[in-house]
């Protein structure tokens, strides 16, 4: 199952990468940016409550 499942994401931005590519880049380069802040925000974080205890 999990190959079909691996497979089945492949082919779907395969199929977006020939569709829509600036679409793609657009929605990849906003998922890094958000999974980054996201980031930075838990090492703030744990910098803060390390700084507590």
């Amino acid at each position: 199952m999990n190959k079909g499942v691996l497979a089945a994401v492949v082919v779907f931005f395969g199929f977006w990468m020939f569709t829509d590519p600036h679409g793609l880049a657009n929605f990849t380069q906003s998922s890094s940016d958000s999974i980054g802040d996201w980031g930075e925000q838990l090492f703030n974080s744990v910098i803060e409550f390390l700084g507590d205890l």
